[in-house]
């Protein structure tokens, strides 16, 4: 992770060296902290964020589920997300708008801290490395997805990604690259940090939002390409048999990217080829680097 010189806390920039909390923060005890991950990326026209708005309003849906005011409006936050990338030296960057309970009064009830936002952005490539040829080695893990009885899915919480952290080691330690949650239900919901698409019979298909899945940004994005390039697409459960057997496999994310999952428990996935999965990531890449003049609308240039 390359550093940048400024973070944004609270409406000021700070150095990247002097942006601390306490270690009080009511945040980091209880997990009351809502995020979210946006790229900006090099296009002819400069540096652009890849749809911005649509980040920072689930980014303030979040802070709505869990109650947080955090005194600023979409405006104010998508202004805040490109002054950043304007003032440090890096254009093509991650993003990470975050807002938590701060220091203040211990306790369960985060009601009594004060709420924080901050806005970082680092160079970051891709999640999970270049995978156009290698592919993703992934597997079903052992840990069940969170279910929104218990925890509200929609809401990109940092407490939610504790689930994720436990699937992601368990994933390394076997020797894989990632993993694959089922739910409560026991069929497919997500990875770790990643939507899950699959292709059978030329039919694009992807979990419901009933799943338990976080509807993921990159995901409308796939579906909305889908759309256009008239590829037969549904949403709908799968079971863990139905991916193994699967013509092709891939996550879907901000910070993955498309990326085409090459096995799954040792399986391979398909036979001839990922045609569809790579007119998809080819898209999207065209897409987020400004070449697609009719998706120009989702991005945000940065003067």
């Amino acid at each position: 992770m390359k550093a940048q010189s400024k973070i944004w806390m609270d409406g000021k920039f700070v150095d990247w060296d002097d942006a601390k909390i306490h270690v009080l923060t009511h945040g980091l005890h209880y997990g009351m902290a809502i995020f979210e991950g946006i790229r900006s990326f090099k296009t002819p026209d400069g540096a652009a964020v890849f749809r911005l708005q649509e980040h920072i309003e689930r980014f303030l849906n979040s802070a709505k589920i869990y109650r947080m005011d955090l005194g600023y409006s979409v405006k104010e936050l998508v202004k805040a997300c490109v002054d950043l990338v304007r003032v440090n030296p890096s254009k093509e960057v991650y993003i990470r708008p975050i807002a938590f309970t701060g220091y203040g009064e211990m306790g369960l009830n985060p009601l009594t801290s004060k709420v924080s936002v901050a806005i970082a952005s680092w160079e970051w490539g891709a999640y999970l490395g270049d995978t156009t040829k290698k592919g993703v080695r992934a597997t079903f893990s052992s840990w069940v997805r969170i279910d929104s009885r218990s925890m509200p899915v929609q809401a990109k919480c940092a407490a939610n990604y504790a689930n994720s952290a436990l699937a992601k080691m368990e994933a390394l330690s076997a020797g894989y690259d990632e993993a694959i949650l089922l739910n409560t239900q026991g069929v497919v919901a997500e990875g770790p940090g990643e939507n899950i698409f699959r292709v059978r019979d030329g039919v694009l298909s992807t979990p419901p939002a009933s799943s338990g899945i976080l509807r993921g940004i990159t995901r409308d994005t796939v579906i909305q390409f889908a759309r256009d390039e008239k590829i037969p697409f549904y949403r709908n459960d799968a079971t863990k048999e139905e991916l193994y057997t699967s013509d092709e496999v891939f996550f879907s994310g901000t910070a993955a990217g498309v990326a085409k999952v090459s096995e799954i428990d040792g399986r391979k996935i398909g036979y001839d080829g990922t045609p569809i999965t790579d007119k998809i990531a080819k898209l999207y890449d065209q897409t987020v680097h400004g070449k697609v003049k009719r998706y120009s609308k989702w991005l945000t240039r940065v003067p």
